[in-house]
């Protein structure tokens, strides 16, 4: 009797809409007592629908009064965010600074600048965010009694600051 092959995964996309690429069904891997601190962001992640390994691309959206992350600095991995809609606060250890659409920022790994967004504005802010997705990397979070490490794996694993599991 022969063997039936096994199918081939569907390949990528050429292109899509972004914007009807759904929302990460997980809207955070925070642990509870900290994810309402980002209810109201949704994260499409752009680069998943292409199949890309070495970097990941969302389109996020911030409903009034949301936050894009609790404020953090990673350790091994850059960030990059460019502003398509709205006029969030960046909020980094420099202080604050309003942005608008067509600004961008960039947040090098290991300078320990904690960073993120805060929609205070009555609108919708939309953004896309770029991260590189090298081995190894880890985030302090200097306003919450967590942190971070990604396994070998690739997961990233949370703790408290004092290495308590969650």
């Amino acid at each position: 009797m022969a063997e039936t092959p096994a199918a081939s995964p569907p390949a990528p996309p050429v292109a899509v809409v972004a914007a009807t690429v759904p929302p990460r069904a997980r809207p955070s891997g925070y642990p509870a007592d900290l994810a309402d601190k980002v209810r109201g962001r949704d994260k499409h992640a752009l680069g998943e629908v292409f199949g890309l390994a070495n970097f990941g691309v969302n389109l996020t959206r911030l409903a009034p009064g949301a936050a894009s992350s609790l404020r953090h600095a990673h350790t091994v991995q850059d960030e990059f965010i460019y502003i398509l809609a709205g006029h969030p606060t960046l909020v980094t250890d420099a202080g604050e600074t309003p942005l608008a659409p067509g600004l961008c920022a960039g947040f090098k790994a290991g300078t320990g600048n904690a960073h993120c967004l805060v929609n205070r504005s009555a609108a919708e802010v939309v953004y896309l965010e770029v991260g590189d997705r090298l081995p190894g990397d880890g985030a302090s979070y200097p306003d919450d009694n967590l942190a971070v490490v990604m396994g070998e794996d690739g997961k990233y694993r949370y703790s408290r600051k004092d290495g308590t599991p969650l």
